[in-house]
Parts: C-alpha cells; sequence; structure tokens
C-alpha cells in the first residue's frame, strides 16, 4: 500500500518531479506527460462513473471502476524510471478482458454505416470525450516508446481501451434510446 505523508515536496517548484524508483526528472520529459495524460484520463473515467452510478448504470460503473485501477497502474509503470522494473505493469489478460467486453457491446449494437459524431446523452458525450484523450495518451505512450522502454501490453492497453470507449458510448445511445448523430460528408457549411 502507498503512503503519502506530505502532499508537496517543493522539487515540483524548479520543474522537476521523482519518477517510480527516486529518479529526478524534468516535468517536461515524455516520461512525465504520458503518465499525466494517463492521470487525466482517470480524472475524466472518474466523472463517467459517477454519472453512470447517478444513472443507474450499474454495469457501467462496475467496468469504470476497473478500468480506473488498471490506469493507475499503467500510470505507476510508466512513472517508472528507464531501466528500472516496475512494481505494476498492465499484461495481456487486461488488453484481452478489454476485447471481450468490445465484443460483447457490439453484439449488442447495430452495424455501422458511417462515423459516429460524439453526443446524444451527457454519458454519450462523456465516453466519446474519454475514447479521445485516450488516443492522446496513446500518442505520447508511442512517442515515449520509441525514446525509451515502455512495456508492450501497455500500448496495445490504451489502443484497444479507446475501441473499448467508443462501443459504451454506442451502447450508452442504445440504453437511452437516442438515436446516434452520424457524421453527413459535406454537410458542413450549411446554414440552418
Amino acid at each position: 500500500m502507498v503512503k503519502l505523508n506530505k502532499l508537496y515536496t517543493k522539487v515540483g517548484d524548479q520543474g522537476e518531479t521523482f519518477l517510480v524508483g527516486g529518479k529526478r526528472t524534468s516535468k517536461a520529459d515524455l516520461r512525465v506527460r504520458a503518465f499525466g495524460e494517463v492521470d487525466e484520463l482517470n480524472a475524466i473515467i472518474g466523472m463517467i462513473r459517477t454519472l453512470a452510478e447517478q444513472h443507474n448504470r450499474q454495469e457501467l460503473t462496475e467496468k469504470l471502476s476497473i478500468l480506473q485501477n488498471e490506469l493507475f497502474d499503467a500510470g505507476a509503470e510508466l512513472a517508472t524510471a528507464n531501466g528500472e522494473i516496475p512494481t505494476v505493469q498492465i499484461v495481456e489478460m487486461q488488453y484481452k478482458r478489454l476485447e471481450s467486453w468490445i465484443d460483447q457491446l457490439t453484439s449488442k449494437l447495430d452495424e455501422l454505416k458511417s462515423f459516429v459524431l460524439p453526443g446524444g446523452t451527457e454519458l454519450n458525450s462523456w465516453l466519446h470525450l474519454a475514447r479521445a484523450v485516450t488516443r492522446r495518451a496513446e500518442r505520447s505512450i508511442v512517442q515515449l516508446s520509441n525514446e525509451q522502454e515502455v512495456g508492450g501490453a501497455v500500448l496495445i492497453y490504451f489502443n484497444r481501451l479507446s475501441d473499448l470507449l467508443f462501443a459504451l458510448a454506442r451502447h450508452e445511445s442504445c440504453l437511452a434510446q437516442v438515436p446516434e448523430y452520424l457524421w453527413q460528408p459535406g454537410k458542413s457549411g450549411e446554414p440552418s
């Protein structure tokens, strides 16, 4: 269990932070950006989880609880200094579970005939935002992996996670009985 005695260390006052393992690094470091974006995503998932609880979406709430814990694991893995062995890591079983959830959800949905635009319900919109933030975090993790060691499972996990969030957003529209907003090519710029 993690023990936090003090919230401020004053190391950040000079634009630096500590990685897991004690190495000091710049807050502008790619590794710090990657785990920071994972932290941002976790905060958004927390917002969605709260909304899901308020809308009595028990199955969604349970999935989001698992995701929040796994995102913390991913953040801890990414926050581990290059060359150090992470105390927790994303593993194959975790992204395989995401694949299973995606398959279960998509089997209940209509076939896509166009790209889906975010919106329709508050939960749907938040899930799409989380999907987009996941893609941003994934890009940072890929960039980090081009320069430093990153576990292969964490890359796969974030790729699957964005797919899962897309499937969850579509499923939420289905549960709410709200039609999905679909992209209509060439419709932009028309007066309403």
